[in-house]
């Protein structure tokens, strides 16, 4: 069967590159393979750069649709095993930022057991953990619940030693501050209300940064997805317009 070819999209942004591993700025609203879940969906991280470094490429980790940020790929079979296994025995160190509601005091760790979203009632339930930080709070002078004068948000560093399916994500809501944008697992009308005031509606969550393992040579490696290199990137500059809004007071 041939396969059915997709619209052409934008090259990827490559952050880093050599014989066996690729890493690349993943947009928001990308799949990084095809699936039946989101049958409609054209836009591919694996079909793209596959055709963008005319070779085949191999997936060693997952980011939501709605997530942006760092995303390695493998160039040959021995290095897809290599780091699929660091993923898999939490070799790695996962940097993430989150827009979420309320403001979240100091820090937490959050041991939190998950079970996969679709998974039976009876399924058990698997480790689960998250550091969470907060970093800057911002006070938005109009009120969403009229409760209260204001309404509050805060931009939260998660560091994940788990890798279950919607961890930060569940995690933030389970700590009643879930991730602006978050369709599933936060507040649809106040998903809305913000994206009235920033002038769109999407997921703020980025995978700022990954600490991994060479495959081949085992030299500690660090990725990062800075703003600052990648100003053309319209989420780049979405994120930097929401971060430079008058009034976030940075947390020591």
């Amino acid at each position: 069967m041939t396969e059915t070819a997709l619209p052409a999209h934008p090259p990827l942004h490559i952050l880093w590159q050599d014989e066996h591993m690729v890493v690349v700025y993943k947009p928001a609203g990308w799949l990084v393979h095809r699936t039946g879940l989101d049958a409609h969906e054209t836009r591919f991280v694996m079909q793209t750069l596959r055709d963008q470094l005319g070779r085949h490429v191999w997936p060693v980790h997952r980011l939501d649709k709605g997530t942006c940020g760092v995303l390695v790929m493998a160039l040959h079979k021995e290095a897809a095993q290599a780091l699929a296994a660091s993923f898999a025995a939490h070799e790695t160190r996962k940097e993430y930022l989150a827009v979420v509601r309320g403001w979240l005091l100091g820090a937490l760790e959050v041991d939190h057991a998950l079970k996969p979203d679709d998974a039976p009632e009876d399924a058990p339930v698997q480790e689960a953990h998250t550091t969470l930080r907060c970093l800057s709070q911002l006070s938005w002078p109009e009120s969403y619940d009229g409760r209260h004068a204001e309404t509050r948000i805060s931009l939260v560093q998660a560091l994940p030693t788990t890798g279950r399916r919607h961890q930060i994500r569940r995690h933030l809501k389970h700590v009643a501050h879930p991730i602006i944008g978050d369709a599933t697992h936060g507040k649809g009308p106040l998903n809305r209300w913000w994206a009235e005031r920033l002038g769109q509606q999407r997921l703020w969550l980025h995978a700022k940064a990954l600490e991994i393992a060479h495959p081949m040579s085992g030299e500690p490696l660090r990725f990062e997805a800075d703003w600052s290199a990648l100003s053309h990137v319209q989420e780049a500059q979405d994120w930097q317009k929401l971060l430079a809004l008058p009034g976030w007071q940075a947390i020591a």
